[in-house]
């Protein structure tokens, strides 16, 4: 009965994945951006497995670890032209593990994937970390080099408190990732849940065709991200429920001289209809690691219910080098937050970092942000873009239809093509904009921006030699 039911699962998910396609490209991304296609994986191949199965042998009772077992299953069902693998009802304790290409891992109801507590445990390969692709564990469940691979639910997948948390001067190996999909070229997670600390849930890198839907993401208790989009391209996050530490989503493209060269930046990323909820920093933050440039990305329909500092942060500095542009937000529901809505800070935004950007191409520019149809409640700031270069200002800020209630306005220096048209908010005292070196339309009668405490950092010097990839 249960293998009836899952195989009827599978034929409901194929005729419904059929339609999603068509669903994304309606939407499209950014004012420039070519249309997302993201095509499901259904697991169409031959293979249907069961993890318990005799040949397999996984245990499921929260003991024994069931590493081999999983490992044993998602192998052979790649060998037999991929398909499913089930992982039925049960606590499965696992060391990572590895799906392969045209394969779906699919969780049933009461499923759980449970990380192990030993180090041990988590392979060792080349993995990206703030920024930099370093020596590190891999994630949980991860897949490399792989086209097709997908992850459903609805079960689980738990991380162990045992191995999170980051490098450190006397164990440098980087820690695992919840789930890790590198150098991939369709991923589909689907209606499954995460937990996990001080540490990533979600990784993407240098993969496209990404499809994540229908999640419910938990990172709390310490500074662990929910989805970390990292120099991906065609990317739709729709309808996930994240609660994180660190930043809900997070999109990045590397940093310093090794992403700069190898120019692999985020690009079409659609995020749609999803809540959002941080305790440490920012609900969306884009730029920290940002060599390869971040581009068309649009982000609509989604609630802010808390952070504590602003529901968007887009940072960058001096040394990231690179264009954040064609940034579209719209149709926003902002509560709960604790510094403000929206921050734009090219300046001193994060650390350095070894080998950064030199000269002029390493300070950031920003182009074509626009937040349209946005409502706050009782933000302390509704707009703090003071951190901007003179020399790169921002070209292109429109800020339109924004509705409730801010302690204080609009502050922006150094930018132009600004729109400012029907912001009705209360609450605030001092001008409800303020600006310092900005033209555009709808700036009458504004304040002159204090740049009071905002630090101008000085470009980085040029090196005796060229940076080389190494």
């Amino acid at each position: 009965m249960e293998r009836r039911k899952f195989l009827a699962r599978s034929a409901q998910a194929a005729v419904g994945a059929a339609m999603l396609p068509e669903l994304v490209r309606a939407s499209g991304v950014g004012s420039t951006a070519k249309a997302v296609v993201v095509a499901p994986v259904t697991g169409a191949g031959p293979a249907r497995l069961n993890v318990r199965d005799a040949m397999f042998g996984a245990t499921g009772d929260g003991v024994t670890k069931d590493t081999v077992a999983l490992q044993a299953a998602l192998d052979r069902c790649a060998v037999l032209g991929g398909g499913e693998v089930l992982v039925p009802a049960g606590n499965y304790l696992t060391g990572s593990i590895q799906i392969r290409s045209n394969t779906v891992l699919r969780l049933a109801e009461g499923a759980v994937i449970v990380g192990s507590p030993e180090m041990d445990d988590y392979a060792v390969t080349q993995v990206r970390w703030e920024g930099r692709w370093i020596p590190g564990h891999i994630a949980l469940v991860y897949a490399i080099d792989a086209t097709g691979v997908g992850v459903a639910g609805p079960g689980k997948i738990e991380g162990n408190k045992a191995v999170c948390g980051r490098p450190t001067k006397d164990k440098p190996l980087r820690h695992p990732a919840l789930m890790e999909f590198l150098r991939c070229d369709g991923v589909h997670l689907h209606g499954f849940s995460t937990s996990y600390f001080t540490m990533w849930s979600i990784h993407p890198t240098a993969s496209k065709n990404i499809l994540i839907e229908d999640l419910v993401i938990r990172s709390v208790g310490g500074n662990g991200d929910g989805i970390d989009v990292d120099s991906c391209s065609k990317v739709v996050i729709r309808r996930c429920d994240i609660s994180t530490g660190d930043d809900c989503i997070s999109l990045k493209s590397g940093r310093g001289g090794d992403a700069f060269l190898n120019k692999m930046p985020t690009e079409d990323v659609l995020i749609q209809d999803c809540t959002f909820a941080d305790a440490i920093f920012a609900c969306l933050g884009m730029g920290s690691e940002n060599s390869g440039g971040t581009r068309r990305v649009r982000v609509e329909r989604c609630k802010f219910t808390g952070a504590k500092s602003h529901a968007i942060y887009i940072k960058s500095r001096p040394g990231r080098g690179a264009v954040l542009e064609d940034m579209t937000f719209e149709d926003l529901d902002v509560s709960g937050i604790k510094a403000g809505f929206l921050r734009i800070n090219l300046l001193n935004s994060g650390l350095l970092g070894e080998d950064p950007v030199p000269g002029l191409a390493g300070i950031p520019e920003g182009r074509n942000f626009v937040f349209r149809n946005v409502r706050v409640v009782d933000v302390p700031v509704l707009v703090h873009a003071l951190e901007i270069s003179a020399e790169k200002p921002l070209d292109g800020l429109v800020l339109e239809n924004i509705s409730g209630t801010c302690a204080k306005g609009i502050e922006i220096a150094n930018a132009k093509h600004v729109v400012i048209k029907d912001v009705r908010v209360t609450g605030f005292t001092g001008p409800m904009v303020s600006i310092l070196n900005v033209t555009g339309k709808g700036l009458e009668g504004a304040g002159v921006a204090s740049m009071d405490g905002v630090k101008t950092p000085d470009p980085v010097p040029e090196p005796a030699a060229p940076y080389k990839l190494q």
